[in-house]
């Protein structure tokens, strides 16, 4: 993932401690150490209902909201 954020709000999620730990300011949500599905959805759910109710995704924090079109072939 990258800090771009999009029109809408842009949460990016972590698969592992890895990736969540190199990159905390663009990690909106670290899938990684949850017991099972079910608290990672419920978690995440949470997330989503926060965001939808007015709270920052960490690309908002830190000022990434650079709209790309996109399209079909090579970008430069």
């Amino acid at each position: 993932g990258t800090p771009l954020g999009g029109a809408v709000p842009t949460l990016k999620i972590g698969t592992n401690d890895v990736i969540s730990a190199k990159k905390p300011h663009w990690i909106d949500f670290n899938a990684f150490g949850f017991e099972n599905r079910p608290q990672i959805a419920s978690a995440l759910l949470d997330l989503i209902g926060r965001v939808a109710s007015g709270e920052q995704t960490n690309n908002e924090k830190h000022g990434c909201r650079e709209i790309a079109i996109f399209k079909d072939g090579v970008t430069l």
